[in-house]
């Protein structure tokens, strides 16, 4: 799949399909900031950009490994509830090794977790046959 067959689709709802590389995070960013931009505050929607920005990096180095199977996003905003789903079809995670690493251990990165648990209300890491569902869930 080339970037060229990612599909948006604007509503309440938008949905993407990427190839897993990291040169596809730009348009990542960009598809959530279009979709947050009447419904949230730069800051908000900064912070949510980020958190899935990590999510998607760390499903791209683990899940993925070097492999650019597809990873689908999709957004749904209901009343102010917002929800984001992140599907891969790469090594399903065990939902207890996904651990932020100690946060007095001065270094770069690692700290995608902690990033993701605190801008969201809800994370729920789905195992599947073929794959992983991240489901990730927050009041605006």
């Amino acid at each position: 799949m080339d970037s060229s067959s990612c599909r948006v689709s604007p509503s309440s709802a938008t949905s993407l399909e990427f190839p897993g590389r990291t040169a596809e995070l730009g348009r990542v960013r960009a598809v959530l900031r279009d979709f947050l931009a009447d419904t949230a505050d730069d800051e908000t929607s900064a912070q949510i950009v980020l958190a899935v920005d990590e999510a998607c990096t760390n499903i791209i180095r683990h899940a993925l490994a070097g492999d650019s199977k597809p990873v689908r996003l999709a957004c749904e905003l209901s009343g102010d509830r917002l929800k984001i789903v992140l599907r891969d079809y790469g090594t399903p995670c065990d939902p207890e090794r996904i651990k932020g690493r100690d946060l007095n251990e001065i270094r770069p990165g690692g700290l995608g977790v902690h990033i993701i648990q605190r801008v969201f209300d809800h994370v729920e890491y789905e195992p599947l046959a073929d794959g992983t569902r991240l489901t990730l869930e927050r009041t605006l």
